[in-house]
C-alpha cells in the first residue's frame, strides 16, 4: 500500500464523516505522499526571497522607481517587509538573494549577495538575460534547495522582489500559454489604467521582439528576470530534493509554468497558495491545473500570499496527526450510505 494509499485510509476512519474536511484532507494526504511519512508537517519552512532588478523599467512601466528593489531588501533586512513579520509570526527561516539590484548593496543581515549583474537588459529592445546569465540563475535556485534540503526544510516557499518584474512575468506568460497582453498584464505595483495600457503595449512590443519560439529557457533567457529564473531553478531542485513547495502568487506562479513545462514532474510537488489580484494569474492558474487554497486579492508577492497560506497546510498536518479515530474514541462510525 503505497504512502498516498494509506494516508486516505486513516482520513477514513478519523471522528468525522468521510470528506467533511474538504481541502484539508487532500493537502494532508498529498503531503504524506511528498514526504513519504504517515505523520506529515511542515513545521521547518524556508523562505527564500530572491531579488534583481529589471532594463524594462527605462520604459515607464512600473508606479515605483527602480531603486525601491533595493530598498526593499534593505526593509527584508531590518525586519519591516510584510513577509519579514509574517515569516516572524510563523517561525518560518528567512533570506534574501541579491542576484542583481541595479547598485551593489552594503552587506545586510539575512541578505545572501549572487551578484549576476546591475538587473537585466531592456527585454522590450533585447534579450533580458544572456544564456550564461540565464545558466547562473538557475544554479543560484539550486543551490538555494541544495540549502533548505541541509537544514531539513518540510517546506519551500520562494518569493520575488523587482521592480519591473510583473511586466517580465507577463511577457513571458504571454508566450508560454499564447496569450494576448492584453489578457495577462496587470497593474503589478498600482499602475492606473494609462499605465496598464502602456505596459502592455511595451509587453506587445517585447513579444514582436522575442519571435515565435516558445522553448521554456529560451523564453525565459528573452523575456524573464534573475528572480524569475532563479525561482524556477529552486523550484526544480526542491523537486529534485522531495521538498514540497507552496507557491505565492503571480510571478512564482510564472517559474513554475516555466519549470512545469521543462520538467513536468515538478507539477506533483507544488501546491498553490491564493489567487492573485493580477489579472493574468488566473489563466496561469488554470495552464497549470492548480487550485489555489485562498483569494484574498493579494498581488504583493514577496512569498506573502504564501506565508498566509502555510497555517491552513500546518492544521491540515495536526488534524491528519492528531485526530482520535472511531475505535480510539469509542464512536460509532455510523452508516456509509447518504442520509
Amino acid at each position: 500500500m503505497t504512502r498516498i494509499s494509506r494516508a486516505r485510509e486513516h482520513q477514513g476512519v478519523l471522528t468525522k464523516p468521510p470528506g467533511s474536511l474538504g481541502r484539508l484532507e487532500e493537502l494532508a494526504v498529498l503531503l504524506c505522499g511528498q514526504q513519504d511519512t504517515d505523520t506529515p508537517k511542515v513545521d521547518q519552512v524556508q523562505i527564500s526571497i530572491f531579488a534583481a532588478d529589471h532594463g524594462v523599467c527605462t520604459e515607464g512601466i512600473s508606479a515605483f522607481p527602480q531603486q525601491v528593489t533595493g530598498q526593499m531588501v534593505a526593509n527584508f533586512a531590518h525586519g519591516g517587509a510584510a513577509i519579514s513579520v509574517l515569516a516572524r509570526h510563523l517561525g518560518a527561516s528567512l533570506e534574501v538573494i541579491n542576484l542583481g539590484t541595479v547598485e551593489p548593496l552594503p552587506d545586510l543581515p539575512g541578505v545572501l549577495t549572487n551578484r549576476i549583474g546591475p538587473g537585466t537588459a531592456n527585454l522590450a529592445l533585447q534579450s533580458a538575460m544572456t544564456e550564461a546569465e540565464v545558466r547562473q540563475a538557475l544554479e543560484a535556485g539550486h543551490q538555494v534547495s541544495q540549502r533548505a534540503a541541509d537544514t531539513g526544510a518540510q517546506l519551500f516557499i520562494g518569493g520575488d522582489m523587482g521592480i519591473g518584474n510583473t511586466t517580465s512575468a507577463a511577457a513571458v506568460a504571454c508566450v508560454l500559454l499564447g496569450e494576448a497582453p492584453s489578457v495577462i498584464v496587470g497593474p503589478g505595483t498600482g499602475l492606473d489604467v494609462t499605465g496598464v495600457r502602456h505596459k502592455t503595449a511595451v509587453v506587445a512590443q517585447a513579444l514582436r521582439r522575442h519571435g515565435d519560439d516558445v522553448t521554456p529557457l529560451s523564453v525565459l533567457t528573452s523575456l524573464g528576470g534573475f528572480e524569475i529564473a532563479a525561482l524556477t531553478g529552486a523550484m526544480l531542485g526542491c523537486a529534485h530534493r522531495r521538498i514540497p513547495i507552496l507557491v505565492d502568487g503571480f510571478i512564482v506562479s510564472v517559474a513554475a509554468l516555466v519549470g512545469v513545462l521543462q520538467q513536468p514532474g515538478l507539477a506533483d510537488w507544488l501546491h498553490f497558495s491564493h489567487r492573485s489580484g493580477e489579472p493574468g494569474h488566473s489563466r496561469i492558474l488554470a495552464a497549470l491545473m492548480a487550485r489555489p487554497l485562498l483569494d484574498l486579492n493579494m498581488r504583493l508577492g514577496e512569498a506573502s500570499g504564501a506565508a498566509i497560506a502555510l497555517p491552513l497546510l500546518r492544521q491540515a498536518c495536526a488534524l491528519h496527526n492528531e485526530m482520535a479515530s472511531f475505535d480510539d474514541a469509542g464512536v460509532d462510525s455510523g452508516s456509509s450510505d447518504e442520509p
